[in-house]
């Protein structure tokens, strides 16, 4: 079900039916404003407004949703595609003027080069788990012109658990790493799939991306563990 599309299908259309809550596997359960993926750039976060910045020549933005990040890059005068997997998100982006849309997951799309890859709102998270990030990130690669750039933030999730007097970290059984969480989305009396989100701490970001063949630039931090980085494809 696309519970999220639906969520912002019903909002742009001023007919919203009860909150839209994420259902963690961390025991969380949170609302999430829809109207935050309509925010326009004064209301962004520092480390999107600072990514936008740093945005240049064609732009795939992974994850657009309601599109607000492609209508204020379309608006400087860039070439910006959406790509989401909500056919309804894709639509209300369309509806709101983002002029290039593509309805896929990340990983069978094969279309075109971009000089830049936008994965904002924690974007990492698509890959799902760290087993599959090394993958993720190489079909980013493809995805690049020469001399292109990701842009990427996410957090560092350690601080919501608990740690010994060694440092160590007591995370689920189940999980390889601490930054993989599992969700479920529920809107208008519907609970929606399982699935899984990545959040990667800047270390082993380095680590993988480094692995992978290509160079982290760290550009900020945020205000609650949250980071900016860029990652650039080493020249062989």
């Amino acid at each position: 079900m696309d519970l999220l599309g639906k969520a912002l299908q019903d909002f742009y259309k001023g007919r919203s039916r009860g909150p839209l809550r994420s259902h963690s596997s961390l025991g969380t359960i949170e609302d999430v404003p829809v109207s935050y993926f309509f925010r326009p750039f004064a209301s962004m976060p520092a480390l999107e407004q600072q990514a936008l910045m740093l945005c240049r020549g064609s732009v795939l933005d992974i994850g657009c949703g309601a599109g607000s990040h492609c209508l204020y890059l379309q608006e400087s005068g860039l070439d910006c595609t959406g790509l989401d997997t909500s056919p309804a998100g894709i639509k209300v982006a369309t509806q709101r003027g983002v002029l290039n849309t593509v309805c896929t997951d990340i990983m069978d799309y094969h279309s075109g080069k971009f000089d830049t890859l936008l994965l904002l709102m924690n974007g990492i998270g698509i890959a799902g788990t760290l087993e599959a990030f090394p993958d993720f990130l190489e079909h980013l690669k493809g995805l690049l012109q020469p001399g292109g750039q990701i842009l990427i933030d996410s957090s560092d999730l350690i601080y919501m658990f608990d740690t010994d007097e060694d440092g160590g970290v007591w995370v689920p059984a189940e999980v390889e790493y601490y930054g993989e969480v599992r969700y479920k989305w529920e809107y208008s009396g519907d609970i929606g799939p399982e699935f899984s989100w990545l959040f990667l701490d800047l270390e082993i970001l380095s680590q993988k991306a480094s692995s992978a063949g290509f160079e982290v630039e760290w550009i900020k931090n945020g205000p609650h563990f949250d980071y900016l980085a860029r990652l650039t494809p080493i020249a062989n």
